[in-house]
């Protein structure tokens, strides 16, 4: 049924692993190949991703960069129930918009805050950090009496926004105020097929 899917990608990505997580839970195998600074700057690369990004999924003749449309990707080809992305409009839309905080919220609060401590990126920490307790403390009130981010059940806005917000202390953001992101956390690595992000020393 499946083409032989690689996953371009290092292992600390968290825009890498969410797309690891839901092959996992779609049940595809894949191969990944590693696609560090080094390999990101070879014309063999530039040729899957002109902007020299990760991840990259082939997927057969399909090259597709960007995590969250790779993510749509899987999900309409291989998720006939649509489970995953619902296709009524507000279902759809409630999963477009945690798609949307996971690339604005998530990406400048929690990914970025991680980032300086662990590859030295040259960000605001403090702006970081506090894009990080707003996006925490809305996400909280969000699941306050509810499992998931967009439903009743797991959808793509869950995977699309676990990596990051599970790492979250890695980048000074405590999540011990947030006890419904934390209970949500559990329940995602809980699920069938879902490889924990893997987690780095928190910072001091």
């Amino acid at each position: 049924m499946t083409s032989q899917i690689r996953l371009h990608g290092v292992t600390l990505s968290g825009h890498v692993h969410k797309v690891g997580v839901f092959l996992g839970l779609l049940g595809l195998p894949y191969t990944t190949v590693e696609a560090g600074r080094d390999q990101r700057d070879t014309d063999a690369f530039r040729r899957l991703n002109p902007l020299g990004q990760i991840p990259v999924l082939e997927d057969g003749d399909v090259v597709l960069a960007d995590s969250n449309a790779i993510l749509v990707y899987l999900a309409k080809r291989y998720d006939p129930s649509g489970a995953w992305l619902p296709e009524t409009p507000v279902e759809a839309a409630r999963v477009q918009r945690w798609l949307s905080i996971s690339a604005g919220e998530v990406r400048f609060g929690p990914a970025n805050a991680r980032a300086v401590h662990l590859f030295g990126l040259k960000t605001n920490l403090a702006d970081a950090q506090a894009v990080a307790a707003r996006l925490l403390g809305f996400m909280d009130g969000a699941l306050t009496g509810t499992d998931w981010l967009a439903g009743d059940r797991p959808t793509l806005a869950d995977v699309a926004c676990y990596p990051y917000v599970a790492c979250a202390p890695e980048g000074g953001v405590d999540l011990v105020p947030y006890p419904a992101v934390r209970a949500w956390i559990a329940r995602f690595e809980a699920l069938p097929g879902v490889a924990a992000m893997p987690r780095s020393p928190v910072p001091a």
